[in-house]
């Protein structure tokens, strides 16, 4: 039985080495079939596009860097900055208020998402818009009293600005606070456990040690609200805030070039989007590291990393 084991494996042939195996990729054709008739689609689509004299591609280009337009989205900007810095740091108190034992604090922050949830935000921009038909001045003082301390117009102060920035601001806090909370509630309680048992107080915890380990769950959500801001400014059109919308507005009203003007806001409004992208996909990376394996892969870099292995096949193959 051993001389006919020893002769078979005599007679068989070598086994090739593990660098003389060629690997040869899976075909995916059907991917490649789908993806030629969406980019032929796509072409089709920006080609009438481009043909269609209706869009009036010269009030386009006459408008799309008018003074007027950067006016408008100049406020457009800092209202999402200024927005965002109100509902992001009322948010987090509110979540903190949320998590408390005090029946009060968390009773507060509940009736606070629960109103500003729970109605549209464009009620609300209209509401802080006209907030002189319900107070017509706005006092500080001591309640039930004749005392003030401060007094002044309503319209004054809650100018088309403020009132819009009040509105955003607010709206977005009910939901950040939400999203604040989940990324709290995300952590482990015994990392809170733990640095209480070394003597910090329950606020260093939360600042030191919970929060920065909730930003891997808090930065994404938060990033689309950014990004959602952003185009939600358009609403406070409805009180001419001069914002971009308002200023379009303005605009196809005199010109009656209704369609050309919103494609000029459309244009600005995805430039925007994608330079807010690029910071959140860098804050992502930032706080997930550790957590990922191998990370995301973009499908440009997916392809970029397939035609280098392509050329590196070919160059391997004419250099035997």
């Amino acid at each position: 039985m051993t001389d006919t084991t020893t002769l078979l494996k005599a007679t068989s042939p070598p086994e090739p080495a593990a660098q003389d195996l060629e690997i040869v990729p899976v075909r995916r054709y059907g991917r490649w079939i789908a993806a030629a008739a969406s980019i032929l689609a796509l072409v089709g689509l920006i080609g009438s596009l481009a043909k269609n004299d209706n869009l009036h591609w010269d009030v386009v280009a006459r408008y799309l860097f008018a003074d007027l337009i950067f006016d408008g989205l100049a406020t457009t900007l800092w209202l999402t900055a200024a927005a965002m810095a109100l509902g992001l740091g009322l948010g987090t108190l509110v979540a903190v208020m949320r998590l408390s034992t005090s029946p009060v604090l968390h009773g507060l922050a509940t009736a606070f998402v629960w109103v500003f949830r729970g109605t549209p935000l464009l009620v609300q921009i209209i509401f802080w818009g006209y907030a002189a038909a319900v107070y017509k001045y706005v006092k500080i003082g001591v309640p039930f009293t004749d005392i003030t301390f401060f007094q002044a117009e309503t319209n004054a102060l809650l100018t088309p600005a403020v009132a819009a920035l009040l509105a955003l601001g607010l709206n977005e806090a009910a939901y950040a606070s939400e999203i604040v909370r989940a990324g709290i509630q995300s952590v482990d309680t015994g990392q809170a456990e733990a640095a209480h048992s070394l003597g910090m107080r329950p606020a260093l915890t939360m600042r030191r040690i919970v929060l920065p380990q909730a930003m891997r769950v808090i930065i994404p959500p938060m990033g689309n609200e950014t990004i959602n801001m952003l185009k939600m400014t358009a609403l406070v059109s409805v009180i001419s805030a001069h914002d971009l919308m308002s200023n379009i507005q303005d605009v196809y009203a005199q010109n009656y070039q209704v369609i050309p003007m919103l494609v000029v806001a459309s244009l600005w409004y995805l430039a925007l989007v994608t330079l807010l992208g690029i910071p959140q996909a860098w804050l992502e990376r930032r706080y997930g590291r550790g957590t990922t394996h191998g990370g995301h892969v973009s499908p440009l870099r997916r392809m970029l990393g397939g035609a280098a292995g392509l050329i590196g096949r070919k160059n391997k193959e004419a250099g035997r």
